[in-house]
């Protein structure tokens, strides 16, 4: 992949951008652009964990013993509601999150909806360490969602104040 960067002055009198790329300003928007690492290692993680035979036999036993029909092909063959629900929780939160994270950020701040979202992100990952069933799977997901929710919409929201508005 490649990355390039160009920075031109402004003509005298131009009216354009007159700011400096700073230390600061490469730092923010190293932060802001790699927002989404989140989601992608989530989608690789949760992925990964669905497929493992001891999961799927602690918390999915249904689909664990669908899995051990040596008849059947298992590509794609993962026919649980509850699986589905599982995998698709985190992403539902995390977007009803990010609606009400603008309004957060908006009214208290960048830093306050990194907190928040941090914070809620801890829970849900103690939420999963210590998750014996579904329901606690499914809040660990919710608690995930809504913590990756609130730090990419501060995120994204960093990158266009800092990198593309010049403020």
């Amino acid at each position: 992949m490649a990355i390039g960067a160009s920075v031109e002055a402004p003509a005298a009198g131009s009216g354009g951008y007159s700011g400096r790329v700073t230390p600061f300003v490469v730092l923010t928007c190293i932060v802001a652009g790699s927002g989404g690492i989140l989601f992608g290692y989530d989608l690789g993680i949760s992925g990964g964990v669905t497929s493992m035979d001891s999961f799927l036999k602690t918390f999915f036993p249904e689909v664990y013993s669908h899995k051990q029909d040596s008849n059947v092909s298992n590509y794609c063959q993962f026919d649980s509601e509850l699986l589905t629900v599982f995998t698709s929780s985190l992403y539902i939160a995390g977007l009803i999150a990010t609606l009400f994270a603008s309004c957060v950020t908006r009214r208290f701040g960048r830093r306050a909806s990194m907190l928040i979202g941090g914070t809620v992100f801890i829970a849900g990952s103690a939420f999963g360490g210590a998750a014996v069933n579904v329901p606690m799977l499914l809040l660990n997901r919710i608690l995930l969602g809504i913590g990756l929710g609130f730090t990419n919409q501060v995120t994204l929201s960093a990158s266009a104040c800092t990198c593309g508005s010049g403020d």
